[in-house]
């Protein structure tokens, strides 16, 4: 297999674009992508997509990438599965590529999640992704098929609700100076602590926003990698976790086997270990995800994703910064574009151009869990070490 690298990325701001399709949103991701490819990109470059979406209101996903950027001829891929779609779209596009199928590859991932029509398409494909299983019908939808998980891990181990409002008041600041980030504003203790109950052990800043948005990579073959860019960031390993998805068949609800899958097949890929890892970003769509995902990506020991949190260890300025973008929680969260924005942060990060840097930064790690923990992908960069900011 072929070394493979990215080359240029971007995407929309996160947010309710009740003014905004699919149709409009792709464009605006690719251009920016396309402007920050150093030597240039050409329409006629690109040889393959890939395009991770959960579905759509406007038609046909693969046939509207292919429309809205004026690509007729290009074979388009389109990838679901489910919060993992972005990172798994990324996957299936470097295969592509490092296969030598390809020289040159588009990745995309967005959704249109603020509207009623996508609210209801995106209800009736969760009940058939359970196959109409007992609890969905009950309620136990995602936020209370993840409070299971929380709730019980906060009975097992040492961690607190105060450990998850501090997750929550982490990412919104970092997220407050992210330009693409839905919610630009810092919380305190306090407000994270007294804010309503969604579901037990989640309050409101627990929560991520689901979101409008789009985002874009293109990946080059070693072969031709010079063409595009000097500062290539390369994909040094990927992985796809999978478990049950029905709650009573898992035996520890307190760890997540998906994204220890995953991580596992990352890490071996790369030939690296968690603590080569400088900058992550996790899965957040509630405050207590990341720290269980602390301890399944093994950044933590069993049990101590929250010792990470109170010695802000994962704070900008920490020893591992995580989520630097703010997040799922802060930047919001359009499933099919979330896992290609990470790895648009990280790919700003290992080149030493984010706007929350994280100095030296070399190697970053994207990472997804969705259906609720049912799948994981993780992928994992590498800069050439000018991540100094």
């Amino acid at each position: 297999m072929r070394r493979v690298a990215v080359v240029g990325a971007g995407m929309t701001a996160f947010g309710e674009h009740f003014a905004l399709g699919l149709k409009d949103l792709l464009p605006m991701a690719f251009a920016e992508c396309a402007a920050s490819v150093d030597k240039g990109l050409k329409k006629s470059d690109l040889q393959a997509a890939w395009f991770g979406a959960m579905g759509t209101a406007d038609g046909f996903p693969a046939g509207i990438l292919a429309d809205t950027l004026g690509l007729p001829d290009l074979p388009v891929t389109r990838v679901e599965n489910s919060c993992a779609t972005g990172n798994d779209a990324i996957r299936n596009a470097l295969f592509g590529v490092a296969s030598g199928a390809f020289d040159v590859a588009l990745v995309m991932g967005a959704d249109k999640l603020r509207d009623t029509t996508s609210r209801d398409m995106l209800w009736e494909w969760e009940a058939m992704a359970r196959d109409m299983a007992w609890d969905y019908p009950l309620g136990v939808v995602s936020p209370a098929g993840f409070a299971l998980h929380v709730r019980r891990y906060l009975h097992e181990s040492h961690a607190t609700p105060e450990h998850l409002a501090m997750v929550a008041v982490k990412n919104h600041r970092h997220g407050a100076n992210n330009p693409k980030a839905r919610l630009r504003f810092e919380i305190t203790m306090k407000q994270a602590m007294e804010a309503p109950i969604v579901v037990t052990p989640f309050r409101l800043y627990d929560c991520a926003p689901q979101s409008d948005g789009a985002a874009a990579l293109v990946l080059a073959a070693e072969d031709v990698v010079d063409r595009f860019t000097n500062r290539p960031v390369w994909i040094r390993g990927v992985g796809l976790g999978l478990d049950s998805v029905m709650h009573q068949h898992k035996a520890d609800m307190t760890t997540m086997p998906a994204t220890v899958r995953a991580a596992k097949q990352a890490f071996e890929m790369a030939s690296l270990v968690p603590g080569d890892v400088h900058v992550a970003e996790v899965h957040d769509f509630f405050t207590g995800i990341e720290l269980i995902s602390y301890e399944d990506l093994g950044f933590a020991e069993r049990f101590g994703g929250h010792k990470l949190v109170e010695a802000e260890v994962t704070t900008i300025g920490g020893g591992l910064p995580v989520n630097p973008s703010g997040g799922l929680k802060a930047k919001g969260h359009p499933p099919g574009a979330t896992g290609v924005a990470q790895c648009v942060e990280l790919f700003a990060q290992l080149r030493g151009e984010a706007v929350n840097q994280v100095d030296g930064a070399r190697i970053g790690l994207a990472h997804n869990i969705g259906g609720p923990t049912a799948v994981a992908a993780v992928t994992i960069l590498e800069g050439d070490g000018n991540g100094a900011g």
